[in-house]
């Protein structure tokens, strides 16, 4: 009620309620593997203050939480279990790739890191940098924040399996390439590479 005691009603639909509620209201589930994670902090912590924008509620349990927060580079092996964090989030949930290493594998252009988390599950936001500087970060919430209250049309993307999400290596990429370019590249032994090499030292 306002300060004359008379009552404040502001007329609205339930839709646009429950959107607001979710825009001020985001449980974020921090999954900081690197130097990005880092930068994640400092913007969580009370010099930046991301509770000002109703973000602060920081849950380690994916099954309380509707805002994935990833920041720095994602593994080959650690795929999966992002994948499975992901899965037992709450709907709707909104991911961000923070830096570059989530977005794209960054300076890692390897078999054993994966090239954008965008492989294995739909981004909402990129933030790019290496790492990205906390105002950053606080601009891909305020951004976040204008797509769940539906003034930023949210961006349609294939949700990949999760057998997807299993599959979704580079390794398996090269593997998938002829062998003299594999080699070429030195990134991968296959098993018919070893085989030839095996067969040639037989025979000396």
């Amino acid at each position: 009620m306002s300060k004359d005691g008379s009552a404040m009603i502001f007329p609205m639909l339930l839709e646009e309620a429950a959107k607001w509620a979710r825009k001020n209201s985001l449980w974020p589930m921090p999954f900081g593997t690197s130097c990005c994670g880092i930068e994640m902090m400092s913007t969580l912590s009370s010099h930046y203050d991301l509770s000002r924008f109703g973000a602060e509620v920081v849950r380690f349990s994916p099954r309380q939480c509707d805002m994935l927060l990833v920041a720095g580079t994602i593994t080959t092996k650690m795929a999966p279990v992002l994948r499975t964090i992901y899965d037992q989030m709450l709907e709707p949930k909104w991911v961000l790739a923070i830096g570059a290493c989530s977005s794209s594998g960054g300076i890692f252009d390897t078999y054993s890191v994966l090239q954008g988390i965008d492989e294995i599950m739909p981004v909402d936001v990129y933030v790019p940098g290496c790492p990205p500087i906390p105002e950053g970060f606080l601009y891909a919430v305020l951004h976040l924040q204008k797509i769940i209250e539906g003034k930023i049309p949210r961006a349609l993307s294939n949700k990949p399996t999760h057998e997807d999400a299993v599959n979704a290596m580079t390794y398996k990429n090269c593997v998938s390439r002829t062998r003299d370019q594999v080699i070429k590249a030195g990134l991968t032994i296959t098993p018919e590479y070893v085989s030839t090499e095996k067969s040639k030292q037989e025979g000396r």
